[in-house]
């Protein structure tokens, strides 16, 4: 079952965070190019760690870490905590305000064979590489991933309600979501948050590839430290919440294709092989279209745009290796049809190639392909949370970018270090207290 632990979060100096806004990031891939150098021209913004530029990225990110230390820009808690974190916000079109409840803590980074935390989708291997390299410089992790945990009983929200009558910040950020945080010190509260998580697995949820670079980076430390009941190098800084109860909202993930090397007329052919087509005269229209059926998609082309529907008469046809769960879902059907049938690349491919890109925002598809800078785009439907659970616990793995979990988790609230002399405390007081 999943092993947490409260943490010593590095802050923002007091001075610094009454403008905490200007020094949060999201995450990198959920913002434009124009946003993040926006980001990057504050030389304290928590991007220069989560995602640092330059030739020797990682090594630079560490010397501005030191920097920002040694200079108490960033302030070390004296005592661990829980961290709660609620996020308020609204969807388009609905006025009704909605609140994901959940708290931050580290949590031990098992191997995923273990099946202590479930993954759901596949991962790049260079990204992967990318984060143990940043790991590795500088010992600390500037946004945390974002799992799922089980328990009906909801036992834990009226610790974090109480939690927030009392709040660390308050801001408004990049996605119009509010942002609130508090901490638990009281041990025997924190202890019946670390009970709580060892009766249940954890679903991740959101950070596949900075999670799989904590995994390969405790395994590079296993000779570190031998003496240490509780190793930093173990521990990964992730945010938690239940899935019974909370305002857990999966938005779709479009796919848009760039360079390809047929013409329209015989993808086109192609499609129809596999699909029903319909023409659809208005693409900008289809931003508001239900996809009422499963393995329905838009397709928006230079000039013409679609509803496709795959021919469910071909289904044995698709991928017949994997169980039903997986095979069944429409990403599995599309990434299987319509790029590995249709334009010959394979998945192994896929999930490395510079033609495929993954995109949430539909005006950006649509500007993307009727600027002539990619081929075409294809819109997709959002995945039920059920189906994720399900994908989760057959150890199936879905197609990369299968789901985006909204609102995001923001980066800069807090850094939790592994390093060694700033992780030590004696964690065994807060299971005593159980």
């Amino acid at each position: 079952m999943a092993e947490i632990l409260p943490f010593k979060a590095w802050r923002y100096n007091r001075r610094l965070s009454e403008n905490l806004e200007e020094y949060t990031a999201p995450l990198f891939d959920v913002v434009s190019e124009r946003q993040r150098q926006v980001l990057y021209e504050n030389p304290l913004n928590s991007i220069h760690l989560s995602v640092p530029q330059g030739q020797n990225p990682a090594e630079n990110a560490s010397r501005i870490l030191e920097k920002w230390k040694s200079e108490g820009v960033l302030v070390q808690d004296k005592l661990p905590g829980i961290y709660v974190y609620y996020q308020y916000f609204r969807l388009a079109g609905d006025g009704e305000e909605r609140c994901r409840k959940g708290f931050i803590a580290y949590i031990k980074a098992f191997d995923w064979e273990d099946r202590e935390i479930l993954r759901h989708e596949s991962t790049i291997v260079s990204a992967v590489n990318d984060r143990i390299d940043l790991l590795r410089a500088t010992e600390i992790q500037a946004s945390p991933t974002h799992g799922l945990y089980d328990d009906e009983s909801n036992e834990l929200e009226r610790h974090m309600d109480a939690a927030m009558a009392s709040p660390l910040y308050e801001l408004e950020d990049y996605q119009g979501v509010r942002e609130v945080l508090a901490v638990i010190h009281d041990a025997k509260v924190i202890a019946r948050f670390l009970a709580v998580l060892d009766k249940t697995n954890v679903i991740l949820a959101d950070g596949h590839h900075r999670l799989e670079g904590a995994i390969e980076y405790r395994k590079q430390q296993q000779s570190s430290f031998p003496e240490a009941r509780w190793r930093g190098a173990d521990y990964h800084m992730m945010y938690f919440t239940n899935v019974h109860g909370n305002d857990l909202k999966i938005l779709p993930t479009h796919r848009l294709f760039y360079g390809m090397d047929i013409s329209e007329a015989t993808l086109m052919e192609g499609i129809r092989e596999w699909f029903d087509v319909r023409p659809f005269e208005d693409a900008e229209e289809l931003a508001t279209y239900a996809f009422q059926r499963k393995w329905s998609f838009g397709l928006i082309l230079s000039e013409d745009s679609y509803v496709i529907k795959f021919k469910q008469d071909r289904f044995t046809e698709v991928r017949p290796e994997l169980p039903e769960v997986l095979r069944s879902l429409d990403l599995v059907v599309l990434h299987h049809i319509l790029f590995e049938k249709i334009l010959k690349i394979d998945s192994e491919k896929q999930r490395n190639s510079d033609q495929l890109a993954f995109e949430r925002n539909f005006s950006r598809c649509l500007r993307e392909v009727k600027s002539g800078k990619a081929s075409f785009a294809v819109v997709t439907r959002e995945i039920d949370l059920k189906q994720v659970l399900e994908v989760c616990k057959s150890g199936a793995l879905m197609p990369q970018k299968s789901t985006y979990f909204y609102p995001k988790a923001l980066g800069g609230l807090l850094f939790g270090s592994i390093k060694q002399d700033e992780f030590d405390y004696e964690y065994g007081a807060f299971f005593e207290q159980a």
